[in-house]
């Protein structure tokens, strides 16, 4: 039984700044993702305040709003099988130390909070995310 999915990825600042967007979506293609909608944005820290309103009680929220509206941003809708696992395996661990060789944050992230990629955590949230920026 087929499990096609789509999750929310974003290219963050850090990334968008080193233009590694084209890099990064051929890791993406190259595991077999569609990249069904993109685009190229900025956003206000309001926005992203709202888009992370998950963590508003964690001490990072303040610093991740204001990095998420830093810069440029590419927001996109991915889909393949398991999507969200899928990604979540190709971004690798949060902090670029920890993640795995071949992920997209061991090669590109600078630091916990830079690390280059957002992905959505579930199918549940993925549908919220790519509602947040796709909602046309």
């Amino acid at each position: 039984m087929s499990n096609l999915e789509q999750t929310l990825s974003i290219i963050k600042p850090d990334a968008v700044e080193r233009n590694l967007e084209v890099e990064i979506k051929e890791m993406f293609k190259n595991k077999g993702f569609q990249i069904l909608k993109e685009k190229k944005i900025q956003i206000e820290k309001s926005e992203a305040e709202k888009f992370y309103k998950v963590h508003e009680t964690k001490p990072f929220y303040n610093d991740l709003c204001d990095y998420l509206s830093s810069g440029p941003i590419v927001v996109m809708i991915l889909q393949k099988e398991n999507a969200v696992k899928e990604n979540r395996e190709l971004m690798g661990a949060t902090n670029p130390k920890d993640a795995d060789d071949g992920t997209i944050r061991k090669k590109y992230g600078i630091s916990i909070d830079k690390n280059s990629v957002h992905g959505s955590d579930s199918a549940y949230n993925a549908q919220i995310e790519i509602q947040f920026f796709f909602n046309d």
